[in-house]
């Protein structure tokens, strides 16, 4: 099967900063561009590395350009676009021509990334443990990091399926997954997000309890019918995503119906997050 780059956006922080990755090709791609403002605080580090490159293929005939990937990666405004991506041993070679003081403890950084990066695809448990960790860094409670975490497992099953049937690049599980949110949440993720006055953080992370349960019941009810049907292709999947989602989806009106309340909030988590990043950058 083609590898592919994994549907899901990360961040990584290095002493306050956003790093922006990827898992591709079952290793790590990060942002050349978040990397460059970590390390000089330009005010536009995307024309610092334009220069960057004419300079070092001038000094050395080394282009630069030919150690990265076009990976889509979200941006600020929500939306995905083709980013400068290098793998741990590009990211290197890259700090080598950037004349700053931080470079020492970025490449520390990075390795230390790389070197667990190594110990999870050999014990997978330790990934999960990390997240967990992660999670509970950011504030969250245990009963919600446990929630969090069983979805995380039910959509890796579901994306794995989806792979095996078809699935070939971002954008089919793209289309895929938001055949699932309108049916049970009667939205696409990015309304959900602007719903909940996200921009670049992972809605998931902003769902309350019974949001995250009626999103496990729509994916988990799509890889059981998915399976059941034997759906192969997008156009199948498709059909497949969208009965899933109307499983969650009558069972979420069923409860809105006996409540009275909308399981669908513009609550999120951005002031513990918010805080605990602020405390972050103070260390």
């Amino acid at each position: 099967m083609k590898e592919k780059s994994v549907p899901q956006n990360n961040l990584a922080i290095f002493q306050g900063k956003t790093i922006r990755k990827l898992m591709h090709n079952k290793e790590w791609y990060f942002s050349v561009t978040d990397v460059v403002h970590a390390l000089t605080d330009s005010v536009n580090a995307r024309d610092y590395w334009s220069k960057m490159k004419i300079r070092e293929e001038k000094e050395s005939t080394i282009q630069l350009s030919t150690i990265c990937l076009q990976l889509k990666l979200k941006s600020s405004d929500g939306k995905n676009y083709a980013t400068d991506c290098a793998n741990t041993e590009g990211i290197f070679r890259i700090i080598q021509s950037i004349p700053s003081p931080k470079a020492e403890p970025f490449k520390l950084w990075f390795a230390k990334l790389a070197q667990e990066r190594v110990q999870e695809i050999a014990d997978p448990e330790l990934a999960t443990k990390r997240t967990r960790e992660l999670y509970k860094a950011k504030g969250y409670s245990d009963d919600w990091i446990e929630k969090r975490m069983r979805g995380i497992a039910i959509r890796e099953e579901l994306t794995g399926e989806w792979g095996n049937r078809g699935a070939q690049n971002e954008k089919d599980y793209a289309i895929l997954t938001a055949e699932i949110s309108k049916a049970t949440f009667g939205m696409t993720p990015s309304e959900y997000k602007n719903h909940k006055g996200l921009k670049r953080e992972n809605l998931r992370d902003h769902m309350n309890d019974l949001e995250l349960i009626f999103n496990m019941l729509g994916e988990a009810a799509t890889t059981e019918i998915t399976r059941t049907r034997d759906a192969k292709g997008i156009p199948e999947m498709s059909d497949s995503a969208k009965s899933g989602g109307q499983v969650a989806g009558n069972a979420r009106i069923e409860l809105e119906s006996k409540t009275g309340k909308k399981v669908v909030t513009k609550d999120n988590y951005l002031s513990i997050t918010q805080k605990v990043s602020k405390r972050q950058k103070k260390l």
